[in-house]
């Protein structure tokens, strides 16, 4: 939710948007990813959102340079106004960067981040996340996914059932996707699944490594 409505004097608040969820899932994550990405380098987040995850990271992991990305020029506004407000040096400027492009603004990262995007968005996000990770990822760096997924086909919990119904009624290219045709699209782009952690509110971490 945009933080943009007029104050008391007529003027306006920073761009800075709110997501409920990353209060309750950055805590897990951060832990996830402290065994997972590498001591230096930079770090990559693919459709950022809000930015309010961006930032919490790089709080924590301050030998880590995070770029932060996403399609959607107001949810950019937001990284920076976060980055802003908090002083953070270790967060660069957001890109314009839609996963599913065949370009991506950026030539190298040492990690890629994806959170709650590919149920929330066409099949051809995903791909392209795959294809533009192996672009920029040298050998056996993370590609790590958070959100919900389908195991053998069937959903881990009746609320994610309720929740991938949901999506599909908005956009029927959207939902919550197999486990197994992601690694099987992982494998098909030169990843291999390093490993599944399970996670608050029936989601998983996956974390995928670039052979």
């Amino acid at each position: 939710m945009p933080n943009d409505a007029p104050s008391k004097d007529g003027t306006l608040k920073d761009a800075r948007r709110f997501a409920p969820a990353t209060l309750r899932n950055r805590e897990p994550i951060l832990a996830v990813l402290r065994d997972v990405l590498p001591a230096a380098g930079t770090v990559l987040e693919v459709a950022s959102g809000s930015g309010e995850h961006a930032v919490f990271f790089a709080q924590a992991l301050p030998a880590l340079t995070f770029q932060p990305s996403d399609p959607d020029p107001a949810n950019r506004a937001s990284i920076r106004a976060w980055t802003a407000a908090l002083g953070i040096q270790n967060v660069c400027d957001p890109l314009d960067l839609d996963a599913a492009a065949s370009d991506w603004p950026v030539a190298r990262a040492d990690a890629v981040l994806c959170v709650n995007m590919i149920h929330i968005a066409p099949w051809a996000a995903a791909e392209g996340l795959f294809a533009g990770a192996a672009r920029v990822l040298p050998a056996a760096a993370a590609l790590y996914l958070y959100g919900p997924f389908k195991r053998g086909g069937a959903h881990t919990a009746p609320s994610n059932a309720a929740f991938d119904e949901g999506l599909r009624a908005e956009n029927p290219a959207w939902g919550v996707r197999d486990l197994e045709a992601v690694t099987d699209l992982a494998a098909r782009s030169g990843f291999r699944l390093d490993r599944v952690i399970g996670m608050p509110a029936n989601n998983l971490s996956v974390v995928y490594r670039r052979t």
